[in-house]
């Protein structure tokens, strides 16, 4: 580790970044490690040729490290689990249980009124509460107009598992920006956390092709839940088979059945 020292932070920060791409797509299981390819010590102590990724002080003054779904922080070690690049690691998996997180825009179901709160139901272990005053332009006078059984599209602000969840419906400026009550038409229909991930990735290409087929309207939540709407039942009743089943489907498979689609 002698020449290492003396090797500037951002080579060393390049160095841990090609390491981490040489991973990507492992299979991992619960409990295990996250190691990466040793280029600095063949014996390290992570076996032959791999060491553990590291976040003690040393390598958290180089960078910021985040660790997202599927990882533990366990001192200055990542734990598998459930089952990168630029300082973010995740681990992908089949997932359908949500667990609430800070930031994290879902689609959730009034289910109770209790006060001045709506308790939400968004597919965790409890309920998330949202007050009325979390809504654009919403007052003690001018409240707004919320159900039983209405859909809502929010985001969390509060998400801990100490602390109930909380969602507003309003962003940092006060404004909607998109979310609130969802329209009463249109279909709901749940999917596993992982292809909410693959669709609303930048370079994916099925929000693309989908939307050459039918004119739509459509609400992805990370809580696994899609809210789509097209100009009749039957199109939305297709859409919503289509995203369904594009998680196992390759490439050659969806342009198959887009260019049926569109032929009929």
């Amino acid at each position: 580790m002698a020449e290492a020292a003396g090797v500037p932070a951002e080579s060393l920060a390049g160095c841990r970044a090609r390491a981490a791409r040489t991973v990507l797509d492992q299979v991992v299981l619960p409990g295990e490690e996250l190691l990466l390819p040793d280029q600095e010590d063949g014996d390290g102590p992570g076996g032959a040729g791999e060491r553990p990724l590291r976040l003690n002080a040393a390598a958290r003054s180089r960078g910021r490290v985040v660790c997202g779904p599927g990882l533990r922080r366990c001192g200055d070690r990542l734990l598998v689990t459930n089952g990168s690049g630029g300082g973010v690691y995740w681990v992908d998996s089949q997932q359908k249980r949500y667990v609430p997180v800070k930031g994290d825009h879902v689609i959730g179901i009034v289910t109770a009124k209790s006060g001045d709160i709506f308790k939400v139901d968004v597919g965790g272990s409890e309920p998330a509460s949202l007050s009325y005053l979390a809504f654009e332009g919403a007052t003690k006078r001018n409240r707004p107009n919320v159900q039983v059984g209405d859909l809502i599209y929010g985001q969390f602000v509060v998400a801990n598992k100490d602390m109930e969840p909380e969602m507003v419906c309003i962003d940092s400026c006060g404004r909607a920006n998109g979310m609130g009550v969802i329209g009463q038409d249109g279909l709901l229909f749940k999917v596993t956390l992982g292809l909410i991930r693959k669709l609303l990735a930048p370079d994916c290409e099925i929000l693309q092709e989908v939307g050459k087929l039918y004119p739509l309207e459509i609400v992805f939540g990370m809580n696994g839940r899609i809210w789509v709407k097209a100009k009749t039942i039957q199109q939305t009743l297709i859409l919503a088979n289509i995203l369904e089943a594009c998680e196992h489907m390759t490439a050659d498979q969806r342009k198959q059945i887009f260019s049926r689609l569109a032929e009929s």
